[in-house]
């Protein structure tokens, strides 16, 4: 397949989407919601506004400036978001306004990432500092809100706030301390500081297993606060969680596709598979680390293998366009009255698997933006596998 194809690829999602509805938030439109405020769309704003940056085409920013338009209000607030939900997931697609308004200037940006930093003033936090995931959750700190919340607060600091990251640095901290497995280096999708939900171990407060997906918005969440920060012990401290992870995590790479598992540390395993959502954040990531030098330049090598991999065996043609497959479609812990989602390796393998959502396409279409940086290491990418 031409690189060219992935250029298709995007055009023929955003074409078929708009506030109202999109092709790539498979999870609301398999529950019947209605169009709101989510972190699904703010991945793909994320990867669109990126791939603008590097493509010089405005065609992805005019896109994600009409859709974020659709949700912002004049002096700052956001339709459908529900402020009592107290939902890290709520404040990822908040990240967008910042690049947005340095593109437009407009003031309404600024005023909503200001929304949403007070929002985050309110969040409960556990006893040692952390934001609850969500009030749903109490006193429970999930992998995946590392990345909705602390790179958002981050980029407010460096743009709107006073530069303390003093914050974002204990709760990383905290995540290293709590959820982190010495015998394998993997981290836990989630800890539960009160030690009372039923899917935690009674002593660590940890779950039980390795979900692909959280450790790769962990992984993203490290590699994107490594090049926000600015120097100094903070960056270094960050730096290093970064690269003691993607050290640890690259041994359960598959060695012929360097694709990952969905439960991690179980390849192989009957009814575990490669996944490509979380494949494509930990090859972002390595990528994106190497590039800044957050990582040793020998990653670089270690991404691109993982997104070829992606690219012959996880993406196929359906009528003419490449659709990129082998995504769970979600996956969670509890509340109390789902206690099917109990962290076990049984329950990871049993969600959905789809295609084309934008938790696999936009951490995807970040690896390729990566790619593009680097043409010279990338030259054999000029025509890809793709599976038929």
């Amino acid at each position: 397949m031409k690189i060219e194809a992935i250029d298709r690829y995007v055009q023929s999602l955003i074409e078929r989407s708009s506030p109202e509805g999109t092709a790539w938030n498979i999870e609301k439109m398999r529950q019947g919601e209605k169009p709101a405020w989510n972190y699904i769309d703010g991945c793909m704003c994320t990867a669109l506004l990126t791939l603008s940056e590097i493509t010089d085409d405005r065609r992805y920013a005019d896109f994600t400036e009409r859709f974020i338009d659709a949700f912002i209000n004049e002096d700052g607030s956001i339709r459908t978001f529900r402020s009592d939900a107290h939902s890290l997931d709520d404040i990822n697609e908040g990240r967008v306004l910042f690049p947005l308004f340095r593109i437009t200037g407009k003031e309404k940006y600024r005023r909503a990432a200001m929304f949403l930093r007070r929002r985050l003033n309110c969040q409960p936090r556990t006893d040692e500092g952390s934001w609850w995931h969500k009030q749903i959750y109490p006193n429970q700190v999930w992998l995946d809100g590392i990345y909705m919340a602390q790179p958002f607060a981050a980029l407010y600091e460096k743009n709107f706030g006073t530069g303390d990251y003093s914050d974002v640095l204990r709760q990383i901290l905290n995540v290293r301390s709590h959820m982190r497995d010495p015998a394998t280096g993997l981290y836990f999708h989630g800890y539960d500081a009160s030690r009372k939900a039923f899917w935690c171990d009674p002593a660590s407060g940890c779950s039980r297993s390795f979900w692909l997906r959280a450790i790769g918005w962990f992984s993203v969440a490290l590699a994107d606060l490594s090049e926000i920060l600015p120097s100094g012990s903070e960056q270094e401290t960050i730096t290093s969680i970064f690269r003691a992870l993607m050290k640890d995590v690259s041994r359960y790479a598959d060695p012929d596709s360097g694709l990952y598992s969905q439960v991690v540390n179980f390849p192989g395993r009957e009814g575990n598979y490669p996944e490509s959502s979380g494949s494509s954040m930990i090859a972002y990531a390595m990528l994106k680390g190497a590039r800044t030098g957050a990582l040793p330049a020998s990653f670089a090598s270690l991404g691109r293998k993982t997104f070829l991999g992606i690219m012959k065996n996880c993406l196929k043609m359906e009528n003419g366009m490449p659709e990129l497959g082998s995504i769970c479609l979600v996956a969670g812990l509890g509340p109390d009255n789902n206690r099917r989602r109990d962290g076990t390796y049984a329950y990871y393998i049993s969600e959905p698997v789809v295609s084309n959502d934008a938790k696999g396409a936009a951490p995807f279409l970040l690896c390729y933006t990566e790619i593009l940086r680097a043409p010279n290491e990338n030259q054999e990418g000029s025509s890809w596998p793709i599976c038929h």
